[in-house]
């Protein structure tokens, strides 16, 4: 059975502790059986904490699911399949990040060849779409100043409340992140932007699949997950 191991963001510190405030293993149930776990994302919408992994090799089509206490159940309280339309040839759909930002459902992808560039998606109310190029939500966003060894093959954003941040992991190293954020001002997320540059995670277990990571932020504690082998 597949399930995340969690921790979360110890106030004060620059550190993820394992376990911290969290429950430290939450299974997945229900999944179908083309479900793709290595390309799926979290987050916190205000009420449910919500999940999501593609269909098999498609790049266009999720699966959602939803904690219901127990579990991250599949198409509990949710919309099961969602389709992202409008997708641009060039978008990489290897990897894929949702946040909720208080008003909006977001999905993002990233350029082929070209990790500085996030393609937006935002959920179309009363449907089951995001749809890219959506109202007045920015097409396509900028990222900048990045360590050079950044591993943007695992990465991860969300929206606390107050910011909207991204994170990554550095090639070769499995405990240490480094985080951005949007700068209005420069539109444009940038490396330390608003944030601590750096952040470590500590006392995660070995089940943890180092591949496959995700964060979101649930209005008290900034979470994050590595899935089990």
């Amino acid at each position: 059975m597949v399930s995340v191991n969690q921790g979360a963001w110890v106030p004060g510190s620059d550190n993820y502790h394992y376990g911290y405030n969290s429950l430290p293993n939450l299974p997945i149930t229900g999944a179908p059986a083309d479900a793709n776990f290595r390309r799926w994302s979290v987050l916190h919408d205000g009420t449910l904490y919500r999940l999501y992994a593609f269909r098999g090799s498609s790049r266009d089509t999720l699966y959602q699911f939803a904690w219901d206490g127990t579990s991250y159940a599949y198409g509990y309280n949710s919309i099961p399949v969602l389709t992202l339309t409008g997708v641009p040839a060039d978008a990489d759909s290897g990897s894929v990040s949702l946040l909720h930002s208080g008003g909006a459902y977001h999905a993002y992808l990233r350029r082929l060849g070209d990790p500085g560039t996030l393609y937006q998606f935002v959920w179309v109310p009363g449907t089951a779409t995001y749809q890219w190029s959506y109202g007045d939500h920015a097409p396509a966003l900028r990222v900048t100043g990045f360590p050079p060894d950044t591993d943007w093959s695992r990465w991860s954003m969300l929206h606390d409340g107050t910011a909207y941040r991204i994170y990554a992991f550095h090639h070769g190293c499995n405990d240490r992140i480094s985080q951005g954020s949007w700068n209005g001002d420069a539109a444009e997320y940038q490396y330390g932007h608003n944030s601590i540059p750096q952040l470590n995670l500590k006392d995660f277990p070995d089940t943890s699949d180092t591949g496959r990571v995700a964060m979101l932020h649930d209005g008290t504690d900034y979470r994050f997950y590595f899935q089990t082998r």
